[in-house]
């Protein structure tokens, strides 16, 4: 009777058991149907992406460089021979005229030597005219008035040669410029080929800089070009294209130009940084993304939204310009491509579109940074 009772109350228990398992397993079904039904859901609208149009803009035709500001003639000055700096004529960083003295070396030397050369030189003139009359009287020979000729050459010749050491001991401007800051005092001793001081004409500036082979056949000299420096954020300065290298670099694929610039004022030195943008005109109708749609990697591409589904689209880009670049190849104007979200998504996958505005053209750029000071709401999604 015992082992019946307790046979009774394990069936009752197992029962309960099972009981609440089925009631548990019920509780669960229905706390994760809207779970489930929010990922059904999510599953079949697809990822959500933001996508721009494809557009057509006016876009000028230019390109941009860096160059650096040369002076239209530079020279450090050197002495052609050794000596002690009598006397310095110029103060640092002044301005000179072409063949104003600027250093003068001791001369004592070249000065002596040069009395020496005009003294013989006039011997050799007193013995010419004295040797041309006892000629003409049948005194002397032919060679002998020769011999006396040749000997006042001579004597010309040291008197140029005792002028021009003098010479070298007076250095000179060779043009129109600036000095520099002198690096050297009266009474030091120098010798020849040291660097004494640098002139530069800086009136007008050279323009180096370099563009990519591609432009060579449209460059031209006369071309007029816009040069900016941080130096002068305000200042648009015009330069003029006066020199296309005709070598093309191999290793760079590029081509050196030299503008030159009017620097009058002297706002611009020489070893500066600037910007140069070269303008051919303006393209009409080009068809232009933001650059945030191309995903790079070997071959650029674009994610193209066709019926709520994403397609893999290679395309060939041309020019770059305010956050937007221009398409070659690969797109027609309208067409909606993803501009944020590419990483989440694959060729072919289901997606859920809503528009960016990123997708305004260059020269709407302005009117849409007018449009984003009032506040809006983000749009709601919906597929394209």
């Amino acid at each position: 009777m015992v082992k019946k009772h307790r046979i009774g109350r394990i069936v009752l228990v197992l029962v309960g058991l099972v009981g609440l398992g089925f009631a548990a397993r019920a509780v669960h079904q229905t706390d994760n149907t809207p779970r489930a039904a929010a990922e059904t859901s999510a599953a079949g609208r697809g990822a959500v992406v933001e996508t721009a149009r494809v557009r057509r803009a006016r876009l000028p035709d230019e390109v941009s460089a860096v160059g650096t500001l040369k002076s239209n003639e530079s020279v450090v000055l050197r002495p052609e021979t050794s000596g002690r700096i009598e006397k310095i004529h110029f103060g640092d960083g002044a301005e000179v005229r072409t063949g104003s003295l600027l250093i003068n070396l001791d001369a004592g030397i070249q000065a002596a030597e040069l009395q020496q050369a005009q003294a013989n030189l006039a011997l050799a003139q007193a013995n010419q005219r004295r040797n041309e009359d006892l000629f003409q009287k049948k005194f002397i020979s032919q060679q002998s008035l020769d011999n006396t000729r040749a000997a006042l050459k001579v004597q010309e010749a040291n008197v140029a040669l005792a002028v021009a050491r003098l010479a070298k001991t007076r250095i000179r401007a060779p043009f129109d410029g600036v000095v520099g800051i002198r690096t050297v005092s009266v009474g030091d001793y120098v010798r020849e080929g040291e660097e004494l001081i640098n002139l530069e004409d800086i009136k007008t500036l050279k323009v180096d800089f370099r563009l990519p082979e591609a432009y060579l056949n449209r460059l031209a000299r006369g071309l007029t070009l816009e040069v900016t420096s941080d130096a002068l954020p305000a200042a648009r300065l015009q330069a003029t294209l006066a020199a296309i290298d005709p070598l093309v670099d191999a290793n760079g694929r590029s081509v050196s130009c030299r503008a030159l610039l009017a620097n009058r004022e002297g706002q611009l030195r020489p070893g500066m940084f600037v910007r140069v943008r070269l303008s051919f005109g303006a393209r009409e109708n080009v068809l232009m993304v933001p650059d945030e749609a191309v995903v790079t990697g070997s071959q650029p591409q674009v994610f193209r939204v066709e019926a709520g589904q994403v397609k893999a689209v290679p395309v060939r880009l041309g020019q770059h310009l305010g956050g937007q670049v221009e398409v070659l190849e690969g797109l027609q104007e309208g067409d909606a491509v993803v501009v944020s979200g590419q990483l989440k998504i694959r060729d072919g996958q289901a997606v859920t579109a809503t528009d960016s505005a990123q997708a305004a053209p260059p020269e709407a750029n302005a009117a849409q940074k007018t449009g984003q000071a009032e506040k809006r709401s983000p749009p709601s999604p919906s597929p394209v």
